[in-house]
């Protein structure tokens, strides 16, 4: 499997967990379920994040640098982990809805650029081989953090 393949597979799971949670927040009633279901989408989300920095977007930060997309890419990262922080020490149910709210439409957007930009750009510069030995990389690590 391709590292690029693994990726998309996680954010088809996201994207149902980003679902889930915007059907969910509305009904929640304090500031503390809300911060337990942000602690769950933070803790996924870094696992993600970590993978994907070091096996897709590191090896093509330069390429990513030439096209003006390696800033934005970590600054977005930055975006949805910084929501996500205020969630757990937002006293206010408001302010926790928000933040979360917030952080899933963040990463939503950051995940279609993904998409969009990186995994066609990946598919284009490394080699089958590559993105497959990535994507047992991938695997292994996955199992690792699983098992």
């Amino acid at each position: 499997m391709k590292i690029t393949d693994a990726l998309l597979a996680e954010h088809v799971v996201f994207h149902n967990l980003f679902d889930h949670v915007e059907r969910a927040l509305p009904m929640l009633k304090t500031a503390a379920e809300i911060r337990s279901l942000a602690g769950l989408v933070q803790s996924l989300l870094k696992a993600h994040s970590d993978v994907e920095e070091e096996l897709l977007v590191q090896p093509l930060d330069h390429c990513l640098e030439q096209i003006g997309h390696c800033e934005t890419f970590h600054q977005e990262h930055q975006e949805i982990d910084d929501n996500l922080k205020r969630v757990q020490t937002a006293r206010n149910l408001k302010l926790a809805r928000a933040c979360l709210m917030a952080a899933v439409v963040s990463s939503r957007k950051h995940f279609d650029k993904e998409e969009r930009i990186v995994f066609p750009l990946a598919a284009r510069l490394l080699k089958s081989r590559t993105l497959t030995d990535l994507g047992k990389a991938w695997m292994k690590q996955s199992n690792c953090t699983m098992g």
